[in-house]
């Protein structure tokens, strides 16, 4: 598998054809519909995919950007030269770097073997990843920074993990089950990201560049929590699991994510909600009591706001029974 992916992934695009025909410039319309360059999500994803990868275009200088999403870029092959921030420095082969929303940077032209995968991640794909976290760290400091996105602090986490097996072994896994998808893929592909973010904690001494760290204990432990405990959570438990009057928690939480206790809690249910619906036969009533709501015209309404749909509606279109 790892030979026939090396072969496709060397084989020219479109993109890449143009380049060495006519020496071009990035087209800067295919990345963006902005005046500044923020290449944009919507270019690669549709409105219900979180994740993707794209092969990095080669045989051109990619110019000064920024995306709207939080970007990986991972060396497959040969190396990767570029300029993050105000830092010069060169990927190998297995580096990973995470980049977030608000973090500028421009790349060199890539030679022929220099095979790099980009990551195109919604912030809010990672908001399961909360659930594993048990203390404050980097990596865990860079996902509340890039899944709430108000702070515009650019950050970046370079990790030279080359030598650490496990973590190679699960981007290639990751990689394959996009490229080749089956049934299960999107289940798949998230618990494969679950062990993978596992796995860089486990190795953060690995990581070389940051900027911009910060201090958001509170608020991963507040997540951590809405992600454990939606079906009967609330602000006062919450503070006082954390030893913090309820209303100074409240403007914490505020402050750094831009949404209140209960907004969050609210997410966090509609999407457990809209899982069931999709992947169980349990009645809309047993979903409604799951995820911890007492009124069904209250859940029905603000279920509808936040898909378009009515559950019952929601679920006839998924195809679930």
């Amino acid at each position: 598998m790892g030979a026939d992916l090396f072969t496709e992934l060397l084989q020219l695009n479109d993109e890449e054809k143009l380049m060495l025909q006519q020496k071009k410039e990035v087209k800067k319309e295919l990345y963006t519909s902005q005046e500044h360059f923020i290449v944009e999500s919507e270019k690669f994803l549709n409105n219900n995919t979180m994740i993707m990868i794209r092969k990095h275009t080669r045989f051109v200088d990619f110019p000064k950007h920024k995306h709207n999403y939080i970007e990986v870029n991972y060396v497959y092959n040969g190396e990767l030269h570029q300029t993050v921030g105000t830092e010069n420095f060169t990927l190998k082969k297995g580096d990973l770097l995470f980049l977030n929303q608000h973090i500028e940077h421009e790349l060199k032209a890539c030679g022929e073997e220099d095979i790099i995968i980009n990551f195109i991640i919604r912030p809010e794909f990672f908001s399961f990843i909360f659930s594993y976290l048990t203390t404050e760290n980097l990596l865990s400091n860079f996902l509340v920074n890039s899944l709430f996105n108000h702070t515009q602090n650019g950050q970046y986490l370079y990790f030279a993990v080359s030598k650490v097996e496990s973590i190679q072994e699960l981007i290639k896994k990751i990689i394959e089950e996009m490229m080749w998808p089956s049934m299960m893929s999107e289940s798949t592909i998230k618990l494969y990201m679950g062990l993978f973010m596992i796995e860089l904690i486990k190795h953060l001494d690995k990581v070389k560049y940051k900027e911009n760290d910060g201090k958001h204990q509170t608020i991963v432990e507040s997540l951590k929590y809405i992600e454990e405990h939606y079906k009967d959570a609330t602000l006062y438990d919450l503070a006082n699991r954390l030893k913090q009057p309820h209303y100074a928690l409240s403007k914490q939480i505020k402050k750094a994510t831009n949404y209140t206790f209960k907004e969050l809690l609210q997410e966090k249910r509609l999407t457990v909600s809209k899982e069931l619906l999709e992947n169980t036969s349990l009645s809309i009533s047993a979903i409604v009591e799951q995820v911890g709501y007492e009124n069904i015209s209250y859940f029905y309404r603000v279920f509808k706001g936040k898909y378009g749909y009515t559950p019952k509606k929601y679920r006839d279109k998924t195809g679930q029974k």
